[in-house]
């Protein structure tokens, strides 16, 4: 046997391990780890929203896509709130000293409730109730996904929060870099098993898979939030003292002078990125023919070219690359992804389809990690903590998301109810007409977007060289 001295082992797991540096004395790996579980739970319930269950809808219990876009951007209606969010995590005050377990608590426990009743709230809103109440299954599946959207954003915005309270300075970046990895990584895996999981649908096997991802999620945070903060019994002088008000908290968060145009690039963005996710594995389904399973594996190519486009992010900004450059380059490979996703349906090719999918996750989170890093590099001062840092970036990414769901949804059904008439005329009478228009627009958008981002890469000076790497409010979503 061959004996390494400590030190060559310390650079060699340094090296091959990417998180193998991410611990601290204040943040141990195995803590670090167990955090990190939180993150598994919220891509859990995100593939839940945006994958499985607009499938099911759309395909199983065909409902309109103008209804099913509608409810799943129901959630964003929280959204704007997550700054708000943040900021309150940042100044809470209890008798034992915790700021960010009784979000991160009460959120896991809105996200269980969401998921557990919203299984029954849609076969009701499916046509299948027992007694016939007029609206009963809208206003209950609503219910179930503002529930669902309430604990999946006070979750995430408090755990990472959370993380970034214990991590050192120096191991941010790397602490918030496995966080981040965590959720694609729960992604992926959520989507095969749930994929899996309904292979064979029927409405009480969509209950039990709901139900169980209801309970996991729970079990999951249980696990994460344990022993993550220290009681700190305050005085009550401590607590009467006032409190900083928001409004000039997000004063100095926009004080940079380039946050306004950095927020606006990224919300049309997201919306470029975003317009297609309730629609992407229906169009799988009503026109190329596959199976549920099969349009779920979608969700874990997504994730997959998702941390394609981390990785490229992470090696290209450790060469002090701009991540402004990168935030273009991310939107042509969106140009990419969107064309060869057109172009799936008069070839009928499946594989194009997937290629597609793969390169959509990579150029947006190529774009999100690239236009995060250089939010994070705008200068901030007074109250603008980081708490509100990253609630405000995910408030702009969520509700840009949110929009672009259900005006996506709202123009697959108004063009393809044109389309289906024939009004378009007969070569355009085809089911993917109205995706098709979808994906136009998206492309449209992402010019819009290089319009705008182009000052900022004009105008700035490589961002890379003000950040020594991705820190929280870089991935609040």
């Amino acid at each position: 046997m061959i004996l390494f001295p400590a030190q060559m082992l310390k650079t060699v797991g340094t090296r091959f391990l990417p998180f193998s540096d991410a611990a601290s004395d204040g943040l141990p790996m195995s803590a670090l780890l167990r955090l990190s579980l939180f993150q598994v739970s919220v891509g859990m319930a995100t593939v839940m929203l945006l994958g499985t269950l607009n499938r099911v809808m759309i395909v199983e219990l065909s409902l309109p896509a103008m209804i099913v876009a509608t409810m799943i951007a129901l959630p964003v209606l929280i959204a704007p709130f997550r700054a708000l969010l943040g900021f309150k995590s940042d100044t809470y005050r209890s008798a034992i000293g915790w700021k960010r377990i009784p979000y991160l608590w009460f959120g896991s426990l809105w996200q269980m409730g969401g998921l557990s009743v919203m299984p029954f709230a849609l076969l009701v809103l499916g046509g299948n109730p027992v007694h016939d109440i007029p609206f009963a299954g809208e206003v209950l599946a609503a219910i179930a996904f503002l529930m669902t959207g309430l604990g999946l954003h006070m979750t995430q915005t408090a755990g990472l929060a959370l993380a970034s309270d214990r991590a050192t300075e120096e191991t941010r970046p790397r602490v918030v870099a496995l966080l981040y990895v965590m959720f694609l990584v729960g992604m992926g895996i959520s989507a095969l098993l749930i994929g899996w999981l309904l292979r064979d649908f029927t409405p009480i096997r969509l209950v039990r898979v709901v139900q169980g991802a209801a309970v996991a999620g729970l079990l999951l945070n249980l696990i994460a939030l344990w022993k993550q903060e220290r009681v700190i019994p305050m005085t009550k002088a401590q607590r009467a003292a006032p409190r900083p008000l928001f409004s000039e908290a997000w004063s100095d968060f926009m004080s940079g002078g380039k946050a306004g145009r950095l927020l606006v690039t990224v919300f049309i963005g997201t919306m470029a990125f975003n317009m297609q996710d309730v629609l992407l594995e229906p169009y799988g389904g009503e026109v190329l023919g596959l199976s549920v399973s099969s349009t779920t594996l979608l969700t874990a190519l997504w994730a997959a070219g998702a941390l394609v486009g981390f990785a490229y992010a992470a090696k290209r900004l450790a060469s002090k690359t701009s991540s402004y450059r990168l935030a273009a380059v991310g939107l042509l490979a969106g140009l990419a992804a969107f064309s060869a996703v057109i172009f799936s349906a008069p070839f009928n090719s499946a594989v194009m389809f997937f290629v597609g999918a793969s390169l959509i996750g990579f150029g947006g989170g190529l774009f999100a990690v690239a236009t995060l890093t250089a939010a994070m590099a705008l200068p901030v001062e007074g109250n603008a903590g980081r708490g509100l840092a990253l609630g405000a970036w995910g408030a702009a990414q969520a509700t840009a998301a949110g929009l672009s769901i259900a005006i996506g949804g709202t123009i697959r059904d108004a063009v393809n109810t044109q389309a289906l008439a024939g009004t378009f005329g007969e070569a355009l009478a085809v089911p993917s007409t109205g995706y098709s228009v979808v994906y136009h627009t998206e492309i449209a958008l992402i010019f819009i977007t290089l319009i705008a981002l182009g000052p900022l890469v004009r105008r700035t000076h490589d961002e890379t060289s003000e950040t020594k790497g991705i820190g929280l409010a870089d991935f609040p979503t």
